[in-house]
């Protein structure tokens, strides 16, 4: 005991906690019975950042915040799972005590199932005084939504990846002016319109569906800043070979362009067909192409990476289905695999 007692007398709590940030929140657990000196640097820690898939372990979080400011005061990030569930008012009504509560709160993620998602709970936020950076939610994109969001200036990445309608969605203008980077799935173009309208938004994901791929796209100009990293996951849309000009011609000073197909009709006489679609972009430094079931082997595409490259010379780095990182290296297209033999 007098060896630990030393030990801690003599680390600051500053090196103390650079120490147990390397271990794992279970590992923590047992730190908090060790010393009170150890208690109270372990204990910030445990509750910094909380990632609960369990809705009930998500339950009894919120309860546990809801009534006690010692450990609600320490939360930075929180995530929380209840996609599998159906939730209740009164339990809205304890979401809501329990973020009054985190007033330290600068990430936040919440999800909630498909039918849930259809509903107004978005007024689970009032009262609240957490200035948020990051926030991530399936729930709809209405009013309520958009009034929490004109109270969080600070936002930089906002993730809305709900199955959402057309609810009455209009964000103030003046509303996330530091929103750099926007991540959303089968969102309407209306409610990606609303989010990229005047802000400095540099980085979008996006998915495109049939019928809806240009007015989607479109959006795509209404940021007030140029975008420069683009994630485009393709459901049921236009070829890739069709989709590269129309995304060339709205935004040819793109930097990094990430695409995502998940129809099985991509081939490697398609991807190679690709590159000359390539050549419309003048600053291209990243791509990723992936796809399922495209049976390309090494040397495949090892071609397409020299096709692409010729064709947007200002390519760096080409990461195709196989998952391997193509780069420049001495004048030739090489990969990590290269590396290693």
């Amino acid at each position: 005991m007098d060896g630990v007692h030393s030990t801690s007398s003599v680390l600051p709590v500053e090196i103390l906690e650079l120490i147990f940030n390397y271990l794992e929140r279970r590992e923590l657990i047992p730190v908090l019975s060790s010393n009170s000196i150890f208690h109270n640097t372990a204990f910030r820690l445990v509750y910094r950042n909380i990632s609960e898939t369990s809705s009930v372990k998500a339950l009894k979080l919120i309860k546990t915040f809801a009534s006690n400011a010692t450990y609600s005061r320490q939360v930075r990030s929180i995530d929380l799972d209840f996609a599998d569930n159906l939730i209740t008012a009164n339990i809205l009504r304890l979401l809501n005590r329990a973020l009054q509560q985190l007033k330290s709160l600068t990430a936040l993620t919440l999800n909630f199932s498909q039918t849930d998602n259809t509903a107004d709970v978005a007024w689970m936020f009032q009262g609240c005084s957490f200035s948020l950076t990051t926030f991530t939610s399936s729930m709809r994109c209405d009013r309520s939504l958009a009034k929490f969001l004109a109270t969080q200036p600070k936002i930089t990445e906002l993730c809305l990846r709900g199955l959402n309608k057309e609810y009455d969605f209009a964000l103030e203008p003046k509303a996330l002016p530091k929103l750099g980077h926007f991540r959303t799935v089968m969102s309407y173009p209306s409610i990606i319109g609303e989010v990229l309208r005047g802000r400095p938004v540099e980085s979008v994901s996006m998915s495109l569906h049939r019928g809806d791929v240009c007015a989607s796209l479109d959006t795509l100009l209404l940021s007030a800043t140029a975008i420069k990293r683009l994630t485009v996951l393709i459901l049921e849309s236009d070829p890739p070979v069709a989709l590269l000009p129309l995304i060339a011609d709205r935004l040819p000073h793109l930097e990094a362009f990430h695409l995502v197909v998940l129809t099985p009709d991509s081939t490697h006489e398609i991807l190679l067909e690709i590159g000359s679609s390539l050549a419309q972009f003048k600053a291209l430094k990243y791509i990723t192409f992936m796809a399922p079931g495209i049976p390309t082997s090494f040397n495949d595409e090892k071609s397409i990476a020299e096709a692409w490259s010729k064709a947007c010379p200002t390519l760096q780095t080409i990461i195709l289905p196989k998952g391997l990182v193509w780069f420049q290296r001495d004048e030739n297209w090489a990969c990590l695999k290269d590396n290693e033999d």
